[in-house]
């Protein structure tokens, strides 16, 4: 997607534009999709041959210095003669889990810099299609393991807002395994531990684990997530509930994570264990999993409300053991008191009845 504006930008216009970027995302189908101005409509899919018929997505597992040969499919639906730009990029994963491709100028350093289209461009009339051969052509140096982009049909047409450009872009995910040493790794990373208390002195409170899964090997990746929080030497343990699979990352990418853990007891110091267990899918689709991996970290659960209690009966307890020791202390001093006058008294009395 790429806008373009003048130097000198309204706050209507800067409005308008970053409603437009987030209403055209880039799209991965094989459905119809409408380009922005309503009046064109293309489809997109996998051609039929050596690698099956009716394929949602394109898929090869390819030597170092080998290549690959296929082909795109594009229709046109309106009414009106279709120009569209065609190329490949390299994939990533968004914020919400999607696959999404770089946009048009941005450098690529796999898929999109391998995969080159027989055109640059197609112009395709009204109620016909056009089939863009492609060739994948791996080089010798390339790493093994699992490369995701994707190739892409892309129209150019003018905003509603003066000035603006807006790109509408379908294409087609493309998933490459270069053959080699593939090593699958997982790491769990930053695990973080915060505790809610709540004001009942004796009631439990909610926690938030929140980590980040790092794919630090070569392959694509998902994985089954269990996280445990326990107190002192295990006890009071407490287990979240399901978590969601996160997105199947590329190598090199990361995922946060948070996950809530409700009726905790707030043992003071806790410990939070995140298992993951790997995800593989292999070269026919079948999924295995691998050995889990398990991270702990600390953190504190402080029940400052019973705290606040205990501070509070022991301060009331202490004031009525100095009240009740100062109320001896004055009884033994009246006592002493009331002796002494009584033995005065009665060497008084003695003196009297000597003189």
């Amino acid at each position: 997607m790429h806008a373009v504006a003048p130097p000198r930008r309204t706050a209507a216009v800067r409005a308008a534009l970053l409603a437009l970027l987030a209403a055209l995302a880039f799209a991965v189908t094989t459905g119809p999709a409408r380009a922005a101005g309503g009046d064109v409509t293309w489809t997109v899919r996998t051609a039929g041959g050596d690698y099956g018929e009716d394929r949602s997505s394109f898929s090869y597992a390819v030597n170092p210095g080998g290549e690959a040969e296929d082909a795109l499919v594009v229709a046109n639906h309106g009414t009106d003669p279709l120009s569209l730009a065609v190329y490949a990029a390299d994939g990533f994963t968004t914020e919400k889990g999607q696959l999404d491709l770089l946009a048009e100028g941005k450098k690529s350093r796999s898929i999109g810099a391998w995969v080159r289209p027989g055109r640059e461009s197609v112009r395709i009339p009204p109620g016909r299609s056009a089939e863009i051969p492609f060739t994948v052509e791996v080089p010798r140096n390339a790493p093994p393991g699992d490369y995701v982009g994707g190739i892409l049909t892309s129209l150019k047409q003018a905003g509603d807002t003066e000035g603006i450009t807006v790109d509408r872009r379908l294409g087609i995910r493309i998933k490459l395994r270069v053959s080699g040493a593939l090593k699958p790794a997982l790491a769990v990373e930053d695990v973080h531990i915060d505790y809610r208390g709540t004001a009942d002195p004796f009631g439990r409170g909610d926690a938030t684990v929140t980590y980040s899964l790092h794919n630090t090997g070569n392959a694509l990746l998902s994985g089954a997530q269990k996280v445990t929080l326990t107190g002192p030497f295990g006890m009071l343990s407490t287990e979240a509930g399901k978590i969601a699979a996160p997105p199947e990352l590329l190598p090199g990418e990361r995922w946060k994570v948070t996950v809530p853990v409700h009726d905790v007891t707030p043992a003071f110091r806790l410990a939070a264990t995140v298992a993951v267990t790997p995800l593989l899918t292999d070269a026919a689709g079948s999924t295995r999993a691998l050995d889990p991996v398990r991270t702990t970290a600390h953190g504190w659960a402080v029940p400052w409300t019973l705290l606040l209690l205990l501070v509070l009966v022991l301060g009331v307890g202490a004031a009525v053991f100095v009240f009740l020791r100062r109320a001896r202390v004055r009884r033994a001093r009246r006592e002493e008191e009331r002796v002494r006058e009584a033995v005065e008294q009665a060497l008084r009395d003695k003196a009297e009845q000597h003189s």
